[in-house]
């Protein structure tokens, strides 16, 4: 199947991207889902919403079916070549102060060291009047 495939690049992919002729790449593979289109369970909009594309990430983020899978073989027309689709990078989280447990836990014992005693004196003086006033 693909010793002799078709080499297809993004761009002449990408001009597949109507309901009247509609490619998708998924897993470095080249599909033609035109005749599938009014049958996909996701409706037709799913589909034409993910050319232009690699749609690996959208297929795979569904869950397909074994079945499914298995049907792919039926619209196979090509390869992608893999350098005319751009890299994605990879997410970086901003630089943040390291988080130190210990710290923060010292922190909340000493506002409890100073706020239990409080509440007590507190609650001792309110029934201290309560009781003269009862």
């Amino acid at each position: 199947m693909a010793g002799d495939a078709k080499v297809y690049t993004l761009a002449e992919v990408s001009t597949h991207n109507s309901s009247k002729d509609c490619w998708l790449i998924i897993g470095g593979k080249v599909y033609d889902v035109t005749k599938f289109l009014e049958d996909h369970p996701g409706g037709d909009e799913v589909l034409l919403s993910s050319t232009g594309k690699d749609a690996t990430d959208d297929f795979e983020d569904v869950g397909h079916s074994t079945t499914a899978r298995a049907m792919m073989d039926e619209y196979y027309v090509g390869e992608i070549d893999g350098t005319t689709i751009p890299q994605k990078v990879a997410y970086t989280p901003p630089k943040q102060p390291h988080y130190n447990q210990d710290k923060t836990s010292e922190f909340v014992v000493k506002i409890l060291q100073f706020l239990v005693p409080l509440l007590i004196l507190g609650f001792a003086v309110g029934l201290r009047f309560y009781t003269k006033s009862a």
